[in-house]
C-alpha cells in the first residue's frame, strides 16, 4: 500500500532505465523490495497470506476488513503507523515456527512471480560483491525468498517475540526513511557505501542518498517480470491453498466464496457418487468440472488376464479417481499412510502399502495378476509446478503391461494439495474451485523392448524412460528431486509424520 511517487521524488534521482551497466564496475548494491525489486508496491498480499496460512480464516478476514483503514492511515498519517497496525493485526499471537514455515513454503512463489525484470537486472549485475535488501516488511517474512532467490542479505523490520510467539510489537522501529539509512550505514560500516542504491518512493531517499549512485524505479504494476530461470533459484515446491496472489479483491473473493465453494464441492461429490461410473463424466460437465480425455485408453482386462499398470504423474489427491472416471470403469489405487477413515470412504478400491519394498511389490503384483488395473504415481507426492519429480523404480519390476498416463489439473482459486495442512481436505478444496478441470492423456503402452521383462532393461532405466515420455507429452521438466526434498523444504521433515489426516488418494 504505497502512494505513487511524486514528480519531485522522481527528479531527485535518475530513473533506473538510465543505468548503464558498461559505464563502470559496481560490486555492491542496496535496494528496497516492494515497488522496487517487486513490481507491486503493496505488501498487503503477503501479510494476508501469513494471516491465512499461519493464523486461519478469521484472522485473515479481520485483516481484510482492516485494509481500508490501514490504507487511510498510510496516506493520511504515516507509513510507520500503518505498517505497525498491519504487523499487529497479522502477527499477534502467531507461533514463530508457523510463520517461518509460511515464509519458507508459501510466500516465495508469490514473491518470485512479481520480480521486475529491469530492476532485478541492475541489482544482480552490480552486486557481485554484496547485495542488501532493505525493506519495511518484517525480516521473518521476506528472508527466505531474498536469500534463496535474490542472493542478498536482508535488513527488515524486526518483531517482538515472547515464549515462541510474536507479540505483534515492533523492535527498534519500522525500517523506513532514516531507519533505512542507519541500517545501511551499519551494514557497510568500515567500508565504502553501496555502489548502487535502488528505491521507488520518497521514504527510500535517505538510504539512496548515501549510495554512490542511486536510481528511482517508476511505479508500473505491468512492468515485465523476470523469467523464472533468471532468478538465482527456481520455485519447484510451494504450499498454501490460494492459487492467485491475494490482492484485496482476490482475497475478498477467496474468503467470501469459501462457504459457497464447500457447498458446491459437497454437491459435486454426492451427485457423482449417485450415478453409474460411465455417467460420471456427464455429471462433471453438468456441475462445472471440465474433463478432457485424449489418447486411446487401454482395454479392460479379460477374464484370466492380468491388468495394466497405469503410471501417472501426480498433480492432486484425486488423480486415481479422475483416471477411473476417464476410463469409465473401476481401477485400484495404491497408497502409503492412509487412515482407516480415508480407506473406508474412498470411491474406488484403495490398497495401503507398508513401505516395505518386498511386501509392497508382492501386493501390487497380486493385484495385477488378479485382473485389476492399478494406478500408481511413482513421484510419491504431488508437484504443483510444471516439473516431474524422480520416479521410484519399483513399478517397473512388477509387470511389462505399463501404460503412461499424463495428467494436468486446473485450479483457479484453491489448490487441492498441501504439505503442511490437513490432507483429508485436499479433494474438497479441488472441487471447491468454481471451474476445476483435468486433462487426461492415455499414451501408448510401453513396447516389449522398453520393459524389464521382455526388454531386459533395468528398472531405473524404465522408470526414467516413463518419466521422460510423460514430461515430453506435458511440456514439463524432469528433475531428480524427491518426496523427501519436498517435505524438507515445506514442512521441515521427511514426510513420514502422523498418518491420521493423510488422504487415501495421495501416494506420499
Amino acid at each position: 500500500m504505497a502512494p505513487r511517487p511524486g514528480t519531485a521524488a522522481m527528479s531527485r534521482f535518475p530513473p533506473v532505465s538510465s543505468y548503464d551497466a558498461a559505464a563502470r564496475e559496481r560490486r555492491t548494491a542496496a535496494s528496497d523490495l516492494d515497488g522496487t525489486l517487486l513490481a507491486s508496491s503493496s505488501a498487503f498480499p503477503y501479510y494476508f497470506l501469513v494471516a491465512l496460512e499461519a493464523g486461519g480464516y478469521l484472522r485473515a478476514l479481520a485483516l481484510l476488513l482492516l485494509a481500508p483503514f490501514i490504507l487511510l492511515l498510510y496516506t493520511a498519517v504515516s507509513e510507520p503507523a500503518a505498517i505497525g497496525l498491519l504487523v499487529f493485526a497479522t502477527f499477534t499471537g502467531l507461533r514463530v515456527r508457523d510463520v517461518e514455515a509460511v515464509a519458507r513454503g508459501v510466500l516465495p512463489r508469490h514473491y518470485a512471480a512479481g520480480v521486475r525484470a529491469d530492476s532485478w537486472e541492475v541489482f544482480r549485475g552490480c552486486g557481485a560483491g554484496r547485495r542488501v535488501v532493505v525493506t519495511a516488511s518484517p525480516a521473518v517474512m521476506v528472508s527466505p525468498f531474498v536469500r534463496e532467490f535474490l542472493g542478498a542479505e536482508v535488513a527488515g523490520t524486526e518483531l517482538g517475540i515472547f515464549c515462541g510467539r510474536f507479540t505483534g510489537l515492533i523492535s527498534g522501529g519500522v525500517l523506513v526513511a532514516g531507519r533505512k539509512r542507519e541500517v545501511v550505514e551499519r551494514l557497510f560500516a568500515g567500508g565504502d557505501m553501496p555502489d548502487v542504491g535502488l528505491g521507488d518512493r520518497e521514504s527510500d531517499h535517505d538510504f539512496m542518498a548515501i549510495c554512490k549512485e542511486a536510481y528511482m524505479v517508476p511505479t508500473n504494476k505491468r512492468a515485465p517480470r523476470a523469467a523464472p530461470d533468471a532468478l538465482l533459484s527456481r520455485v519447484v515446491f510451494h504450499d498454501g491453498r490460494l492459487v492467485r496472489r491475494p490482492d484485496p479483491a482476490h482475497a475478498l473473493f477467496a474468503l467470501a466464496y469459501l462457504p459457497v465453494g464447500f457447498a458446491l464441492a459437497v454437491l459435486r461429490v454426492l451427485i457423482s457418487l449417485s450415478v453409474l461410473r460411465h455417467l460420471v463424466r456427464h455429471t462433471y460437465r453438468l456441475t462445472g468440472i471440465r474433463l478432457a480425455v485424449r489418447g486411446t485408453a487401454p482395454p479392460a482386462p479379460r477374464d484370466g488376464s492380468p491388468g495394466s499398470l497405469l503410471v501417472c504423474n501426480h498433480r492432486t489427491a484425486l488423480d486415481p479417481i479422475i483416471v477411473a472416471v476417464a476410463l469409465g470403469r473401476p481401477v485400484t489405487c495404491v497408497t502409503y499412510s492412509a487412515s482407516r477413515l480415508s480407506m473406508a470412504i474412498s470411491p474406488i478400491p484403495a490398497v495401503a502399502l507398508a513401505r516395505d519394498r518386498e511386501a509392497d511389490a508382492a501386493r501390487i503384483a497380486a493385484l495385477l495378476s488378479s485382473g485389476r488395473d492399478v494406478v500408481v504415481c511413482p513421484e510419491g507426492t504431488t508437484c504443483r509446478e510444471p516439473c516431474l519429480l524422480r520416479f521410484l523404480a519399483l513399478f517397473a519390476e512388477l509387470t511389462d503391461r505399463i501404460v503412461p498416463v499424463a495428467l494436468e489439473a486446473s485450479q483457479s482459486t484453491y489448490y487441492g494439495s498441501t504439505a503442511r495442512g490437513w490432507k483429508a481436505l485436499d479433494p474438497w478444496f479441488f472441487y471447491m474451485n468454481p471451474r476445476p478441470g483435468y486433462k487426461v492423456t492415455f499414451l501408448p503402452a510401453l513396447r516389449p523392448e522398453e520393459t524389464c521383462g521382455a526388454g531386459g532393461r533395468s528398472a531405473v532405466d524404465v522408470a526414467n524412460h516413463v518419466q521422460a515420455v510423460l514430461a515430453k507429452e506435458l511440456g514439463y521438466r524432469c528433475t531428480t528431486l524427491t518426496r523427501k526434498d519436498k517435505y524438507m523444504k515445506l514442512a521441515g521433515n521427511d514426510g513420514t509424520v502422523a498418518t491420521a489426516g493423510d488422504d487415501v488418494y495421495k501416494a506420499n
